[in-house]
């Protein structure tokens, strides 16, 4: 139960932000708190792979800041916190031997932090009267639940 629930909270995290999910896991996996060694997702506990989505991570970080950057709600922002939310619910469901329901729980958990998110967001931001403090304070969940997360892995 502990497996699916940890899926889903990843997921949820890549809803908020898509990079975060997988850097999360995969620095897991390199530190060796997520036993992947062997997997199809192996590669995710690479410390290039981990360096390389940390780096991803933190340019998402900043390019949410600015005024350009589309809703995470049109198609492809969309699409790839699903794909974020799949992949890394994977990797947490195949530390259990349930890699393919990982990624299904994963996926979910990216709609409803994708489609919440960006609903807390707007109201947060409407309270301060800006976006920006909100953004700040989706960012600390998004960095902060997926630190939690890893740690709670069995």
């Amino acid at each position: 139960m502990t497996l699916y629930l940890l899926a889903f909270l990843i997921g949820v995290v890549a809803g908020l932000r898509t990079m975060t999910a997988p850097a999360a896991v995969s620095w897991a996996a390199h530190l060796g708190w997520l036993p992947l060694a062997g997997m199809p997702l192996a590669f995710l506990g690479s410390g290039i792979t981990a360096w390389v989505l940390i780096i991803m991570a933190i340019g998402e970080l900043v390019v949410d800041q600015l005024p350009g950057t589309p809703s995470r709600k049109v198609p492809m922002q969309f699409g790839a916190r699903l794909l974020s939310g799949g992949l890394a619910g994977a990797a947490i469901g195949a530390a259990g031997g349930i890699m393919a329901l990982g990624v299904v729980i994963g996926v979910l958990g990216a709609v409803a932090g994708t489609l919440g998110g960006a609903a807390a967001r707007a109201r947060m931001a409407r309270s301060f009267g800006r976006d920006r403090p909100a953004a700040l304070i989706e960012d600390a969940v998004a960095i902060g639940g997926a630190v939690l997360i890893v740690l709670a892995i069995p």
